[in-house]
């Protein structure tokens, strides 16, 4: 059941994070991958900064959208479309 639950939290918050990031959709299946692993990011560089947002989905969807607009940031920063 875990693993289901990281799929809807990552879907979401790789949605969120291309709609809050012009540019950055990737379809279904992308927005699920970078918004897991912008979860990973996330957590990593607001631990970093010492910024909690608190727990449950709210707080890991709101973590992950950062992580994927972080990701997002960087992917067309080195894919840059001309």
């Amino acid at each position: 059941m875990e693993i289901i639950g990281t799929l809807i939290i990552g879907g979401l918050a790789g949605w969120l994070g291309s709609l809050l990031y012009r540019g950055g959709g990737l379809g279904l299946i992308g927005n699920i991958v970078v918004g897991i692993l912008g979860s990973f990011v996330g957590y990593w560089l607001l631990g970093k900064l010492g910024i909690h947002l608190g727990t449950g989905w709210l707080g890991a969807i709101f973590t992950g959208a950062i992580g994927a607009i972080v990701i997002l940031f960087l992917f067309n920063l080195i894919f840059k479309k001309k």
